[in-house]
């Protein structure tokens, strides 16, 4: 089987070529050998007719001899029947018994040829004349012969259209299999033309879209680095300057303890940011560790709110807590609950206000919810929510934010625990973040 486009193309060119001209053939020589012997038969019919009447007028032992001639040119046989008694022989018996009854049109075979007969009488004393005509079946032969004709001129035009319609189909997919190297090879800026047929321009526009799609992921990868590489080296140079001067013995005393704490802290949130990095270049494998069993989103919710409350308050940000009186049942993996809940805070916190609240919400259903009274998101802000480092490259100056990858993180533990989470606007003016986790029936669950 070739292997190219071009070749299979050229190839089914030339056998639905091949098959065409067979069918044709199959479908035409039988009509034409029909027609050729209607009109002969019409032909050999007129002739007897016009020979009884001659024959009638000159009545002759063996006919004219011009007739004759002119009869054994258009390869015509004569036979004169005087009482019943051909002239010569060749005539079948069954054809001589219907001649005598008078006119006789039919097939015979004549001498060992299959043949055509017409017979008319020339008067009522059993006197006739017979005409024979080879029958047409030499038109097989004739046509088979010249066959090879039209099967060659097929055979030609078939590889002809299936070497033009092969290259036709084959370039715009060579165009896409170069720019797909090249899209390999790195280059972003590769675009197919959109051409017909149909599949084509589907192709094509896969392959611009992909070029599209890498575009963009790659342009968010390099500002994701670049404010990675920004979080990183803020508390890096913070740590390098009090180290020196440690150092150098220009911090001593009550100095060096608050340079000691500062350093602490530093280091503390470059384990964060390092933790968090961590987490979400493990959340896609499949050894991600996860515990999921049967909780209480009431417990967890107080448990929260007792560890920021003191935080919180030290920021001047009340946090308000809603959830009922009676568990609220739900199927999670409960560290990676308290994981999800602390990003969201961590979050809120950053940028909410001094005397604006954050709420800390739970209700049946197996929701969490999340809100905050700060600047919150604006509806271009919604699709962007939970792309790592999009918020913090839009407002980087504008608002104090973090590394950009807290709520990138906590949508990936959301996912990875078969939940969902959606972001939108608060009632307190901020913003909201609402999380549904799987369920769990309440009389499965138990709980201390």
């Amino acid at each position: 089987m070739p292997r190219t486009l071009t070749a299979r193309a050229a190839l089914v060119g030339c056998a639905v070529a091949v098959v065409s001209v067979l069918v044709t053939a199959l479908v035409a020589i039988p009509l034409a050998a029909r027609t050729v012997e209607a009109r002969t038969r019409e032909s050999l019919a007129a002739e007897a007719t016009v020979v009884a009447a001659a024959l009638r007028a000159t009545p002759r032992p063996a006919g004219d001899q011009k007739l004759l001639d002119a009869l054994r040119n258009r390869d015509i046989s004569l036979f004169v029947l005087r009482r019943g008694v051909p002239d010569q022989p060749g005539l079948p018996p069954a054809v001589l018994e219907q001649v005598t009854d008078g006119s006789f049109s039919g097939r015979a075979v004549v001498g060992g040829v299959p043949s055509l007969v017409e017979a008319r009488p020339i008067n009522n004393n059993g006197n006739a004349v017979v005409l024979t005509h080879p029958r047409a079946t030499g038109i097989w032969r004739a046509i088979g012969q010249n066959l090879w004709l039209a099967l060659l001129a097929g055979l030609a035009a078939g590889v002809l259209a299936g070497v033009l319609l092969g290259s036709r189909l084959a370039r715009p997919i060579r165009n896409a299999a170069l720019a797909a190297r090249r899209l390999g090879g790195g280059e972003r800026g590769v675009r197919v033309p959109v051409e017909p047929p149909q599949e084509v321009e589907s192709l094509a526009h896969a392959l611009n879209g992909l070029a599209e799609a890498l575009s963009t992921s790659e342009g968010r990868q390099r500002d994701f680095l670049l404010s990675v590489s920004h979080e990183l080296r803020t508390p890096l140079t913070t740590i390098r300057g009090y180290a020196e001067a440690l150092s150098d013995g220009v911090i001593e005393g009550d100095g060096a303890a608050r340079a000691g704490r500062t350093v602490l802290a530093e280091a503390e949130r470059l384990d964060r940011l390092v933790t968090d990095l961590l987490a979400l270049a493990r959340l896609d494998a499949v050894d991600f560790p996860l515990t999921p069993l049967p909780v209480d989103l009431t417990a967890i919710v107080a448990e929260t709110a007792n560890t920021w409350r003191p935080r919180c308050a030290a920021a001047g940000v009340t946090l308000v807590v809603e959830a009922p009186a009676f568990p609220v049942p739900a199927f999670t993996d409960p560290g990676r609950t308290r994981q999800i809940l602390d990003g969201l805070l961590e979050n809120a916190l950053r940028v909410v206000p001094a005397g604006a609240p954050i709420v800390l919400a739970t209700r049946p259903g197996s929701f969490l919810e999340v809100r905050d009274g700060g600047p919150g998101f604006t509806e271009d802000d919604l699709p962007l929510v939970f792309e790592r480092g999009a918020l913090r490259q839009r407002y980087d100056g504008v608002r104090k934010g973090g590394s950009g990858l807290g709520l990138a993180l906590v949508h990936g533990l959301v996912r990875r625990l078969g939940g969902q989470i959606e972001a939108g606007h608060a009632p307190e003016g901020g913003a909201r973040f609402t999380i549904t986790l799987p369920p769990q029936p309440y009389e499965a669950l138990t709980f201390a």
